[in-house]
């Protein structure tokens, strides 16, 4: 009955359980701002432009 107190794989186990979690959370907050950025009309050059113009003054 060794294999019921090995307990070698269960660490790795564990990171890959725990590495896989926080990909689905990084995938599922990217697709959320995607779609809020894609329906709200930002545009990084009107932006960096509205920078400029307020550092640069």
């Amino acid at each position: 009955m060794n294999i019921v107190e090995d307990e070698r794989g269960q660490g790795a186990a564990e990171y890959i359980l725990l590495f896989g979690g926080v990909i689905v959370i990084a995938i599922a907050a990217l697709l959320i701002y995607n779609s809020y950025f894609k329906g709200s009309g930002v545009s990084s050059d009107e932006d960096i432009s509205a920078v400029r113009e307020t550092v640069f003054q």
